[in-house]
């Protein structure tokens, strides 16, 4: 039997084109999830690490579907190897439980992960290089409200509305309210004390 597993790292990204790819491949039955490659957990991934027996063949699109970095990987493909399944990664071939497979296997498993360690090292020089040569640089997502938009949700939470009331009248939500407010009142009082 052959089976898919599809994985993408966040709620936004779409599945649908790797399960196109699996089932094009053969994949009798698609395990799906959305994780992060970082999340430890998970479970579709273990259903379709349970089901295969034997003779078995799990299909991936790309090796950083399969796990978060080299080590990992190659547990998951050993403990594979050793129930006697097959590993078909499409973009880089059938795997198998010969000396030549494995081999093959280790050094594009060492390249991806030399790859993801190349991406991260030029995340952080260019944030490192941005906090040096940017004053307006700040890392995260930006913020959707401005200060004047908290300011003044703020101002109405002090005459008395609620979180519910002032959702309703500017759009920001409880959670960004309460955030944004303990923020604003810890800038307030630090103001106060100079």
């Amino acid at each position: 039997m052959k089976i898919g597993y599809a994985r993408v790292s966040t709620f936004e990204q779409k599945l649908e084109s790797q399960i196109d790819l699996l089932k094009e491949a053969g994949a009798e039955e698609v395990f799906q999830e959305k994780f992060t490659g970082t999340t430890v957990e998970r479970p579709e991934f273990n259903k379709a690490i349970q089901k295969l027996t034997n003779g078995d063949t799990l299909i991936v699109t790309k090796l950083d579907r399969l796990a978060r970095n080299t080590r990992e990987v190659l547990e998951i493909v050993q403990s594979l190897f050793n129930r006697g399944i097959t590993v078909h990664i499409l973009n880089i071939g059938l795997i198998d439980n010969t000396p030549t497979g494995q081999l093959i296997f280790t050094i594009f498993s060492a390249f991806a992960q030399f790859e993801r360690d190349l991406i991260v090292n030029r995340t952080q020089e260019g944030k490192s290089y941005a906090k040096i040569h940017d004053p307006n640089f700040k890392e995260g997502r930006p913020q959707k409200f401005t200060e004047e938009q908290i300011q003044f949700a703020y101002e109405l939470k002090k005459e008395g509305m609620t979180y519910k009331m002032i959702e309703r009248k500017t759009g920001i939500s409880i959670a960004t309210q309460k955030r944004r407010f303990i923020k604003l009142s810890q800038k307030n009082s630090r103001k106060e004390d100079i």
